[in-house]
């Protein structure tokens, strides 16, 4: 995979090469005065690729999951330690609910005009009705920094754990639960 191992500061200098989701990213972060650190690179469908990454930005990249109920009438996007397995039936007793499953692509792409593979908190501005539940596990609020995709894989940020949930989450109107994985 290949990595620009250069960390900027601040958006791209050439928006032409860019989705303007990705783009709409960096106009939200720098309207909240949200410092982040950024890595462009190869597409990176999941946390195992981005183990090089995380070197390079001194972080550990979420892993970032879209999930619905049997009835796909509730979704929630969890965001948990990438090095963490994810058990369906734990999370799904924590919520009181039906066994979770993956939801569809189509869904993810409605709600937070994202992609598989680009799932993150910040695909959040996108749901402006809140269709989707935040969950974090709790061992992240322990991170001063979270790694995620600013709605795509090809760059990846490193942003203050207290800038997402103080700042960015009141921004885009979306309130958190936590659990425990």
């Amino acid at each position: 995979m290949r990595i620009d191992r250069t960390i900027y500061h601040g958006r791209p200098d050439n928006a032409a090469d860019r989705l303007p989701k990705e783009m709409a990213v960096y106009d939200l972060l720098e309207t909240l005065a949200v410092p982040y650190s950024r890595v462009d690179h190869e597409i990176t469908p999941t946390v195992e690729a981005c183990a090089e990454i995380e070197k390079i930005l001194g972080i550990g990249i979420c892993k970032n999951l879209f999930l619905c109920n049997r009835q796909k009438t509730d979704f929630y996007l969890l965001m948990m330690p990438g090095e963490k397995v994810f058990k369906t039936k734990d999370l799904s007793h924590q919520l009181g609910c039906a066994r979770l499953s993956f939801a569809d692509s189509s869904f993810m792409e409605e709600y937070l005009d994202i992609t598989p593979g680009s799932v993150s908190v910040l695909g959040l501005m996108n749901d402006r009705e809140n269709h989707v539940r935040l969950l974090i596990d709790r061992d992240l609020l322990k991170e001063e920094y979270l790694g995620c995709h600013p709605c795509i894989n090809t760059s990846s940020l490193k942003i203050r754990t207290a800038d997402i949930l103080e700042k960015i989450l009141p921004a885009v109107h979306h309130e958190y639960t936590l659990v425990d994985l």
